[in-house]
């Protein structure tokens, strides 16, 4: 007798893809800031060449808490540029009106109501777990996998392996939605499928090929 095969695990990136696109969302923080978008850009990426990361490494893992980081690149903006900035409560001005990308979000409802298995896989601070949370919670979701809870992140190999077996999927049998290039080249060299996100229905008709399935559309509203 034989069985149909399993649907593939559908693993989503949280921002960029559950949300707005972060450059988007760095133009408004950078404004809200008073801070250069150059400037706040290198600030973060010397921080991260410091501690032999990039950017966003020292937080997603993490190597400092998110108010010491946050010093660090006043520091690295104060030195480099002469700017004077003030980036405390960093995390909660950058969600502030951040909102979820609901047709994302009703694409993978979709998927799973049809069957799939839906993890989200992301590169996330331990601080910013609850913001995401406000945005989308866990119910969303079979399984989370976070950066900050494994020890490793996107694109390295460990990451994808976890998450392979959470799902208990072969690599083969799982894809990867990502708005990264670097995560998505990452998750192919790990045996995944992936898909590169630039939008809700650009991703969803790229997965549903995956699937075998038509691309679930979201309900209009009223």
């Amino acid at each position: 007798m034989t069985h149909a095969p399993r649907p593939l695990a559908v693993w989503t990136d949280f921002g960029g893809v559950l949300t707005p696109p972060v450059d988007v969302t760095f133009r408004e923080f950078s404004t809200r800031a008073n801070v250069p978008l150059h400037a706040l850009k290198e600030a973060m990426r010397l921080v991260g060449e410091a501690h032999g990361t990039d950017s966003m490494g020292v937080l997603d893992t993490p190597m400092l808490d998110e108010e010491s980081w946050s010093r660090e690149v006043e520091a690295a903006l104060a030195g480099t540029f002469g700017v004077d900035a003030d980036l405390s409560r960093f995390g909660e001005r950058w969600f502030a009106g951040r909102p979820a990308n609901a047709d994302w979000k009703a694409r993978l409802e979709g998927f799973r109501a049809a069957g799939a298995f839906i993890g989200l896989l992301s590169n996330l601070p331990p601080s910013w777990e609850r913001h995401r949370r406000f945005m989308i919670d866990d119910s969303h979701f079979d399984d989370i996998v976070c950066s900050y809870a494994v020890g490793c992140r996107k694109p390295e190999p460990e990451i994808f392996r976890i998450a392979a077996a959470r799902a208990d999927r072969a690599p083969h049998e799982c894809v990867l939605v990502d708005d990264v290039e670097k995560n998505v080249v990452g998750a192919a060299a790990a045996g995944w499928h992936a898909v590169l996100f630039h939008d809700a229905a650009q991703a969803a008709g790229q997965v549903a090929a995956l699937l075998g399935s038509a691309a679930p559309v979201p309900a209009r509203s009223a």
